[in-house]
């Protein structure tokens, strides 16, 4: 091209179009940027003002304590002899009252049951879902729960709902480390009143603070 070229009209036309039509697609980018920014503003106001009152209330209405004492089949999953052994577990079961006090579904994600050792160590155990509880049921047909509905430990509650079953958590120690178990004392970073029952139990829910509920009355233990 000839140092002494000059530019067309048409040319000149065109370079300002496209000038005009960048200028009008950085338009188009910061408005979208803008409207992003308002809907996570919202959400962000949104998550603030739910945390500020309770997304969900509930009640621990009765709870009961199994110490089993027992040894395996001796049989593996094959039918084939293998030797036995011996275990030690506490069944624990819980009925349960959740309610949502929200305007939105909540999914519960975990249910823990916490207690202290008796040399003060805590230990938290995940609930059993609804299939482990019937299996319990038919393994232990002595043990006296009442055969209420069992409560899944990932139950959804709709707005204004309620839900009530029964949840069972399986300890892993025998009688006397059951029975050693300490108070489990308030923690005031978690709105955790304290329990004299030597237990609470902590309902996670999605996106919300945790629940921490404790028994209205002593363990029944058999």
């Amino acid at each position: 091209m000839s140092l002494l070229h000059q530019d067309s009209q048409e040319e000149i036309d065109d370079a300002a179009l496209g000038e005009e039509f960048t200028k009008g697609s950085s338009h188009v980018v910061w408005a979208s940027i803008a409207a992003a920014v308002l809907v996570i503003a919202v959400v962000l106001v949104s998550l603030l003002a739910s945390s500020k009152s309770p997304v969900a209330a509930g009640e621990i209405v009765e709870v009961w304590a199994f110490p089993q004492h027992g040894e395996t089949s001796g049989l593996d999953a094959n039918g084939e002899a293998m030797a036995k052994e011996s275990f030690d577990q506490v069944l624990v079961f819980a009925h349960v009252k959740l309610h949502n006090l929200s305007k939105h579904p909540l999914q519960v994600q975990n249910v823990l049951a916490n207690m202290k050792q008796a040399d003060g160590i805590p230990l938290s155990v995940s609930a059993g879902n609804v299939a482990q509880y019937q299996e319990a049921q038919l393994a232990y047909p002595e043990m006296a729960v009442p055969q209420g509905k069992p409560l899944s430990p990932h139950a959804a509650i709709n707005p204004g709902e309620s839900l009530e079953g029964n949840i069972l958590w399986v300890f892993r120690m025998d009688r006397q480390q059951w029975e050693a178990r300490k108070d489990w004392q308030p923690d005031p970073d978690h709105d955790d009143p304290g329990s004299k029952s030597g237990l609470n139990f902590t309902f996670a829910i999605q996106y919300q603070k945790n629940l921490v509920l404790t028994p209205q009355t002593p363990v029944k233990e058999r």
